[in-house]
């Protein structure tokens, strides 16, 4: 279990508030987890599997910042497991004001190769899943806020993850979609990460690599992207935005096919 120490003098806005974060157990939406318990918000987890034992772990470091924890587990390709998914969520934690959909597959696809079943596959777990959460969300919370992880390479063209990307930019487009439907009740915004984690088999020397190409020439840390997070959930009068946190890889014509990085 993780120790954290926390100054209990600060005010915390979202403290006592209940979110739910798909793919809770690593990279990006383990960090989120983590900087919302720091903020005194439980955390309902989710992940796929339980068998490797991740899920545990991250609801360990949840309870040792203080908070309160719940593992949950979906298979978001499977339409009676999302489809349950926040009302289990709310039966488990008692309340939910806090969707995160973070949970996404990444598998290469170029335009030769790309297949009907690799968009269709991509576009359920990357989009629908996200949208029917966001649905179920509205109908049994009523009120809240939802975050839609995305991808930087939304503003560009990603040859190399042709499935992939055309997913992230439906959620984006459904971001939006939402942000209109669920107002004033529920804001609805997206993040879209750039270079922040080394994605498998690559290091730090890869990032470092890539971030050359970058206008502000460095990568991010996990704490970009949970800073961007927190700022939207700590606002009322924000929605249908998205925030790149890329260091201004969006305003490149292309996203020059580089491997996930979140």
């Amino acid at each position: 279990m993780t120790s954290h120490i926390t100054d209990r003098s600060v005010p915390k806005p979202l403290e006592g508030k209940i979110a739910l974060i798909t793919g809770a157990s690593k990279r990006i939406g383990r960090a989120i987890a983590i900087a919302l318990a720091e903020e005194g918000v439980g955390i309902v987890a989710h992940d796929r599997s339980a068998l490797e034992g991740e899920i545990v772990k991250v609801c360990d470091e949840v309870a040792g910042c203080g908070a309160k924890s719940w593992k949950i587990i979906a298979d978001l390709e499977k339409k009676e497991d999302y489809e349950s998914l926040i009302s289990r969520s709310i039966q488990t934690a008692g309340s939910l004001e806090i969707l995160i959909n973070n949970a996404s597959i990444f598998f290469p696809s170029t335009i030769a190769d790309v297949g009907f079943r690799d968009i269709t596959r991509h576009v359920q777990v990357n989009a629908w899943t996200p949208f029917v959460l966001c649905r179920e969300f509205a109908r049994l919370g009523g009120r809240g806020k939802i975050i839609n992880l995305l991808d930087t390479r939304i503003a560009g063209y990603d040859r190399e993850h042709v499935a992939y990307i055309l997913s992230k930019r439906m959620l984006a487009t459904m971001t939006r979609m939402c942000a209109l439907e669920y107002a004033p009740a529920i804001t609805v915004n997206g993040v879209a990460p750039g270079l922040i984690l080394p994605p498998a088999g690559k290091d730090e020397d890869y990032l470092a690599r890539l971030a050359q190409t970058m206008p502000l020439r460095r990568h991010g840390e996990p704490g970009d992207v949970t800073g961007a997070v927190l700022y939207l959930l700590g606002s009322d009068y924000i929605t249908g935005q998205i925030i790149y946190v890329d260091g201004g890889q969006h305003l490149l014509e292309d996203g020059n096919g580089q491997d996930s990085n979140w």
